[in-house]
This record gives structure tokens, C-alpha cells and sequence, in this order.
């Protein structure tokens, strides 16, 4: 069975800067999903999201657009915008676990409203010919919701459905519930994809034995924190690059570089790069040690001082 690795999207942290980068450096990843449209009531695209789906800025990859919304104008106002763009495929995120998200009855806050993802949906099969593809957790509150939620989904011809093995309510914390997600596998029609917690080949290898029909594999924190995994699970490997190091240095560079243009300041670049960061030190000997360095480098020239001494100074380990 072939094997399909997709990154999923993190806020604030996959745009087309870092996908364009991404793809050139570390390579493994087939599709890539856009962060989500927001539109707050609004029937206007930000200039940010614009800038993001140009095609002009996503010329090599496969990008599919994500929209985060409970409304049936919005929902059919983004697919009518990325149409005109030239892409066939929206994704909507039922997943989004963030309490000013879900309070709102959006993201993972809306899979508990079967009735309201019914009329979203069916307006959006019967007015367009967009095709729709899921990102969700398995409920907010308790893992039931999504199994209320799957006959409503059957109705429809859903491309695909990738899973968060979480609910909301945890955000990041605890384990994924493997049993839940199997509870998933049996009780829909639709293709599932799994996403939550890859964050290393073994890992990846024992969810793999654990769900024998899953071809389709979302990997999201897990590409941040050490951008190899993707090719290093394509390639059945656990060995890093002889040249890791410098290949993740010219990475490094290549998106300061591109946020420092776009960015206006030496704050805003630091506060990007320290985000990054907070995910980069986990594949590095003493994480803690890594971050704590990073985050106290007060100044650009004192930021490019802190990276070259952990680059020089540590081995690039993953999480194997």
C-alpha cells in the first residue's frame, strides 16, 4: 500500500515562506494544507490569506486552502474566492481545539452541532462543485461526538476525513486515544487520515501496524520540531543526513531571511524565530537548555550569535 505523508496545519507557522523552504530542504511531504481562513463575519479575505494561496507562491507544491467558520455565506464565499484562484479543494477545520475558537462554536467546537454541519454541507454540494475534504478531532467534550456526527458525513462525497486522535478539550495534552480513532475507522464509509502525535519513525511504525488501512498520514508539531521526519519515514530510515547540521542551518537561514523581509523590525523576526524555536530545540540534546538560550538573545545579532553556538555545538538527535 503506498504510503502519503501530509503536513497539517499549524497557525502562525506553515505558510508558503516555510512550506516553499520546507519542501527544498527536507522533501518528503506530498501535500501540504494551508492554515485556515477566518473570516469573523466578515466577507472580506485578509491580504495575509491572499498572500498565502497566491499561486505565484505556491508554484511547487500541492497546497490544499482550509477554512474555519460555522457559516453557510462563508463557507460558500472562500470557495467561490478559491475558485477563482484555480484551486478544486477546500478543507474545512473541525479541529481547531483553542477555547476562542471552540467558545465560538467553530473548529472542534462544532462537532458537537451535527444539524448545523448538515446545512453547511449540504448547501455547499448542492451550490458548488467544490470538493471537500474534513480536519477534525474526534469531539470536544468526549470521543462520542464524532460518531454523531458520521452519518451525517456519509451523506455526503467527502474526498477524505483526517483525524486528530484528541479531543478538544485536551489541546495538546495527553496521550492520542488509538481505541477511539479504531471506534472511527469502523463506523464510516469515508477514507480516514490519521494525524497526532508522529513525532519519530518508531512512532510512526507502531501507528502503522496499529491501523493496517491507513495509507494517508498527517503529520503536524512532529515536522516543526525536526523537519528530517517526513523523508526519514519515506525512507524507512532513522539515520539523519551525514551533512544534517548544515542542511538545517541553510534552512534556518532561508526563512529568517524571508520573514526578516516581510517582517517590519528586529522584534517581530525574534518573537517569529523563538516560536519556531520552541519546537527546533526538541530535537536537540538538552531542549531546555536550547530554548532558554534562544529566548534570551535580546537582539538580532545576539539571536544569530545563540544559533550558530547551538548549531556548532549540538547534535541534531530527533526524538529517536
Amino acid at each position: 500500500m503506498s504510503l502519503t505523508l501530509l503536513s497539517s496545519p499549524l497557525q502562525g507557522f506553515t505558510d508558503f515562506r516555510f512550506r516553499n523552504a520546507f519542501h527544498k530542504y527536507f522533501g518528503g511531504i506530498d501535500t501540504f494544507y494551508a492554515p485556515y481562513i477566518r473570516m469573523n463575519g466578515k466577507l472580506l479575505i485578509k491580504s495575509s490569506y491572499k498572500r498565502d494561496l497566491a499561486l505565484e507562491n505556491n508554484d511547487t507544491l500541492e497546497i490544499i486552502p482550509q477554512i474555519m467558520t460555522n457559516s453557510e455565506d462563508e463557507f460558500m464565499f472562500v470557495v467561490k474566492y478559491i475558485q477563482e484562484l484555480g484551486y478544486t479543494e477546500l478543507n474545512w477545520n473541525l479541529g481547531c481545539p483553542y477555547p476562542m475558537v471552540t467558545k465560538r462554536g467553530m473548529g472542534s467546537g462544532l462537532i458537537c452541532n451535527p444539524e448545523k454541519i448538515d446545512r453547511i454541507l449540504d448547501r455547499v454540494h448542492s451550490e458548488t462543485d467544490i470538493t471537500v475534504s474534513m480536519k477534525m478531532r474526534m469531539g470536544y467534550e468526549n470521543p462520542e461526538e464524532i460518531q454523531k456526527v458520521f452519518p451525517i458525513l456519509d451523506k455526503y462525497p467527502l474526498k477524505n476525513i483526517a483525524i486528530h486522535a484528541r479531543i478538544g478539550k485536551q489541546l495538546y495534552k495527553g496521550g492520542v486515544d488509538l481505541d477511539s480513532f479504531q471506534k472511527c475507522v469502523d463506523n464510516t464509509k469515508h477514507k480516514l487520515y490519521y494525524n497526532g502525535d508522529i513525532t519519530s519513525v518508531a512512532a510512526f511504525k507502531k501507528m502503522q501496524e496499529r491501523f493496517p488501512s491507513i495509507n494517508h498520514w498527517m503529520i503536524g508539531r512532529g515536522l516543526i520540531a525536526d523537519p528530517f521526519l517526513p523523508q526519514m519515514i519515506k525512507n524507512n530510515t532513522n539515520d539523519y543526513p551525514k551533512n544534517s547540521m548544515e542542511i538545517f542551518r541553510e534552512f534556518h537561514d532561508t526563512i529568517f531571511e524571508e520573514y526578516d523581509n516581510f517582517l517590519s523590525g528586529p522584534t517581530p523576526i525574534r518573537m517569529k524565530m523563538l516560536g519556531f524555536w520552541e519546537y527546533f530545540a526538541q530535537s536537540f540534546d538538552n531542549p531546555q537548555k536550547v530554548f532558554k538560550k534562544i529566548k534570551k538573545a535580546k537582539s538580532i545579532k545576539n539571536y544569530q550569535v545563540a544559533v550558530s553556538e547551538i548549531l556548532a555545538n549540538k547534535e541534531f538527535k530527533g526524538f529517536q
